[in-house]
């Protein structure tokens, strides 16, 4: 696996077993990839620093750190001689290579490894929205969660100001205590449900306010179901675009979409060594299309330009996964192997080494090292499935127009209800106050006080 950072160490004077603290600083190589190995200004920062951190407190010896001069794990090249950090520790040019160094049975063949220190396995990486969808809400998909919410209210509200409009209106309602009121709440909502189908539901309106209302939520209605319908398309084709890519042998069997892993790498291997048919084909697209990468880094920005998936080692790409929103990793996972500490054949650092691994996992260091370099910069990516969704701010002008519509619409039908109010207060002389709130509470209280009111008046005349 590339990227690692290659460590060395300069050690205090060694017993059979045991780091003392009067020995020489020890060489350590590692190779820079996030969050293992990162620049903070002239510093070094990550996992793999602060593990060897942990470990030289625990063990009390000194080091110093230095980056692989090739920037490679190590592999063996065609003329037999070790690159990367394992071919520092072969010749002796480092002391100990702490980096994501996977544990191979060739490289355990030529150095010594520490008990491993993280476990991981092979997976790949593909743009999210190539990635497939397993939803039973797939029609709910056009619209995001907000803007659901929002029509829900603008449904209610709207229901209401048409139920308001039809009480207040005199042209709706003229003579409350005689006639039946057409616009209950209950056929106010199935007015505006009518209008969400295409349908319409009678009776309509009579009053220019309460066809304002009715005629912006018409318009409303029918932009927002050519904005749903319009996305909800698009995103049936868009999926139907892609071929539904889950595992290694959904990619294997399909070719619309390329992939690859790092060159001459732990991964790399293991597909040209594989037995299995899948893997295999796997191995010989990647040969045929020379589709290695030289880096993570280059494999994912491959993959997030999209139509790439780039195969790796899951821990690593969970990292990716966490760094780029815009990626998604399959949930399978093969060939699990573990990342150790290399050291030169017959060191006793190596002992020592996973004596102290071993402590920091039993005290769960190891995990709150993990939790804190693998921690998510994603703060929706539960919700990344609904980046296509369309959101209220989308809509926004929509929405206002109905508001404005709405508002429109009861002053309206205040005004005519203030309008007869004056004229009744002219012919009866009356102040037109009074006259106003009787026929408020008229159209809005009970039949029987609103008639001993209208007995009352009459008394007074």
């Amino acid at each position: 696996m590339t990227g690692c950072v290659a460590l060395v160490f300069c050690v205090a004077a060694l017993t059979a077993w045991r780091i003392t603290a009067d020995a020489k600083e020890l060489s350590i190589t590692t190779i820079k990839q996030e969050p293992y190995t990162m620049s903070r200004g002239s510093e070094l920062e990550g996992y793999c620093i602060d593990l060897i951190s942990e470990l030289s407190r625990e063990l009390g010896f000194q080091y110093k750190l230095n980056l692989v001069k090739d920037n490679r794990y190590g592999a063996i090249d065609s003329s037999g001689t070790w690159t990367g950090m394992i071919g520092e520790i072969v010749r002796g040019e480092a002391d100990l290579a702490v980096a994501p160094l996977t544990l191979t049975a060739v490289r355990e063949m030529y150095v010594d490894m520490s008990t491993p220190f993280m476990q991981t396995g092979i997976s790949f990486i593909l743009r999210r929205d190539l990635a497939p969808e397993e939803s039973g809400f797939s029609l709910l998909s056009p619209f995001s969660t907000d803007m659901w919410v929002g029509i829900l209210i603008a449904f209610l509200l709207t229901g209401l100001c048409i139920f308001l409009v039809g009480r207040i209106s005199p042209t709706e309602w003229a003579e409350p205590d005689t006639e039946e009121h057409s616009f209950t709440l209950l056929h106010s909502f199935w007015y505006i449900t009518g209008a969400l189908t295409l349908q319409g539901a009678g009776p309509h309106p009579k009053a220019l306010s309460g066809r304002i209302v009715s005629a912006i939520w018409w318009l409303f209605a029918v932009l927002l179901l050519a904005c749903y319908f319009g996305n909800f398309n698009s995103m049936m084709h868009s999926n139907n675009n892609h071929v539904s890519i889950k595992t290694f042998e959904d990619l294997a069997n399909q070719d619309v979409m390329d992939y690859g892993t790092v060159e001459a790498g732990s991964t790399m291997s293991f597909f040209k060594n594989s037995k299995n048919p899948v893997y295999r084909r796997i191995y010989q697209h990647m040969e045929r299309k020379k589709s290695y990468v030289s880096s993570m880094e280059e494999g994912v920005r491959l993959a997030e330009e999209g139509n790439f998936a780039f195969i790796g080692e899951a821990v690593s790409l969970d990292l990716a996964v966490a760094r780029h929103c815009k990626l998604s990793r399959s949930d399978e996972a093969i060939a699990m192997r573990a990342y150790s500490i290399a050291a030169p054949l017959g060191s006793p650092l190596v002992k020592n080494l996973t004596l102290a691994i071993l402590k920091l996992s039993e005290s769960g260091e190891l995990t709150y090292l993990r939790q804190k370099w693998w921690a998510s910069s994603c703060a929706a990516a539960g919700n990344a499935h609904n980046s296509e969704a369309l959101r209220p701010h989308d809509l926004r002008g929509l929405f206002l127009l109905l508001g404005l519509g709405l508002c429109v619409g009861l002053l309206l039908a205040l005004l005519e209800l203030v309008s007869r109010a004056r004229n009744q207060a002219k012919d009866g002389k009356k102040s037109c106050c009074s006259v106003l709130t009787s026929e408020l509470h008229r159209r809005f209280g009970s039949k029987g006080e609103s008639g001993e009111q209208e007995d009352s008046d009459k008394s007074k005349a």
